[in-house]
């Protein structure tokens, strides 16, 4: 297979489309259909519930809008910082590099923002948020991210890097990528090498393996680039129904990311986005396969569970002390603690 799929037709081609599939039309609550060729290659084309298929392949859930999902559960909007920049935690901001992405995933939580063909921030967004930076020394950490920042050319990295750096020479950035996942031989030597001449403060990658048939030779490959030249990586997976939602999967899962000197960082509780009901996991299930995690997972190997709440209520961990009221049955909604002490509601799909 030698090029990426950007049509139903041409998914048709490899696949028995199935009637949901079919049904599939995009709309202002979905994202594109793109596919690279290396993810492609890794569906099964025999399985229709193949878990690689089931987070690239849109179905006509994603178009049902539910009256508890947003556009913007996060509260990104509200916190932005002219076009690109977002502050919403006090020692650490995101900035939107692009909304462009070598491949769409069906459950992409920014889908007000990824995929909308507007392209790569302009220099007056860097140099806008690079101003930001210089005024504001409370903020430790940037996530460079989107869409994908490695859609951008070295060059354009270049610059986006160097002038964040010389506004704040001591900020930690996070590299939030899925190339290593949809298209491993982005990552080489030069990429690499370009990052490195920015020394001032370390770069993190932050990776998003959902699935252990996701981890191969090649994308193995591209991260081992990155750790040995001194670029830590750590993985941010997400629960998503009939793809990981089950100790054992998740296990292979974590065990494979730390064997390939990968951190299991983050398990997260999908977010309540407008069109992504299909994916999310009944917060009871995931909390009993977090419970079964921590015994079969060293802590090294173990992530932490954790939602974002909707309404711009934060990360916070998904364990006792923060769940204030719990369903009586198995789905339903949950009042959870944000860190300043208010609540927010977080409800299971049905």
């Amino acid at each position: 297979m030698a090029q990426d799929i950007t049509s139903m037709e041409q998914l048709g081609t490899i696949l028995e489309l199935t009637k949901d599939e079919l049904e599939w039309k995009e709309s202002q609550i979905s994202v594109p259909l793109r596919i690279t060729a290396h993810y492609a290659g890794l569906i099964d084309p025999h399985d229709p519930h193949d878990p690689l298929r089931r987070q690239v392949v849109p179905t006509s859930k994603e178009n049902q809008a539910l009256e508890t999902e947003s556009d913007d559960p996060l509260a990104e909007v509200p916190h932005s910082k002219g076009q690109r920049l977002i502050h919403r935690y006090n020692n650490r901001v995101a900035f939107l590099a692009t909304d462009i992405c070598p491949m769409y995933c069906r459950h992409c939580f920014r889908r007000r923002f990824t995929g909308n063909m507007m392209g790569p921030a302009s220099q007056t967004d860097i140099l806008e948020a690079a101003s930001y930076l210089a005024k504001h020394p409370e903020v430790k950490e940037m996530l460079v991210t989107g869409g994908d920042p490695l859609t951008l050319s070295n060059d354009q990295l270049d610059f986006m890097i160097a002038s964040f750096r010389k506004a704040s020479p001591h900020l930690i950035m996070r590299i939030c990528t899925r190339y290593p996942v949809s298209q491993p031989t982005r990552i080489d030597d030069r990429l690499v090498a370009m990052l490195k001449k920015h020394n001032t403060a370390p770069f993190y990658l932050l990776t998003q393996f959902n699935h252990p048939r996701e981890i191969t030779q090649e994308s193995i490959k591209a991260i081992s680039r990155f750790v040995d030249a001194g670029i830590p990586a750590l993985n941010q997976t997400v629960l998503l129904r009939d793809v990981n939602d089950n100790a054992d999967t998740l296990e292979e899962l974590c065990n494979s990311l730390l064997f390939n000197r990968i951190k299991p960082y983050y398990l997260f509780q999908g977010d309540m986005v407008t069109g992504t009901a299909d994916f999310r996991v009944p917060l009871k299930r995931g909390l009993a396969i977090e419970q079964e995690l921590r015994k079969r997972l060293s802590g090294l190997a173990m992530p932490l569970y954790c939602a974002d709440l909707p309404q711009g209520g934060g990360k916070v961990p998904l364990c006792g002390s923060y769940i204030e009221e719990a369903p009586a049955t198995d789905t339903g909604s949950w009042k959870i603690r944000t860190l300043d002490g208010d609540y927010r509601i977080l409800t299971d799909p049905s």
